[in-house]
């Protein structure tokens, strides 16, 4: 199953299709140097396939890539950063308390 991941900038969402089908996508406000995840969605029919992980790792790594700080209101996005912490990094260290991220992360 290879999924990619492609910025819809016009739509403000990161969509990650799997064989040419749409199954989810992420919901983002850009303004500044910063992106706030708003909302993440995957199809039900492929829910369970680590595709929700697989597109925020994504959306993060390409956030990075743009020297974007990182704000995640979406509670799937920032329960995946507590998970990774690597990714915590990407949070204004003021901010981060506020999506349950040590401060240290």
């Amino acid at each position: 199953m290879a999924a990619t991941v492609h910025d819809e900038q016009s739509e403000h969402r990161y969509v990650i299709e799997v064989e040419g089908e749409r199954v989810g996508f992420l919901e983002y406000q850009l303004e500044d140097a910063r992106i706030a995840l708003l909302h993440a969605e995957t199809v039900p029919a492929h829910s369970g396939r680590g595709l929700a992980g697989q597109l925020t790792k994504s959306v993060l790594d390409d956030a990075r890539a743009r020297g974007l700080e990182v704000l995640p209101f979406c509670p799937y996005v920032s329960a995946w950063i507590r998970k990774h912490p690597e990714y915590a990094g990407l949070v204004p260290g003021p901010q981060r308390a506020e999506f349950g991220l040590h401060e240290g992360a």
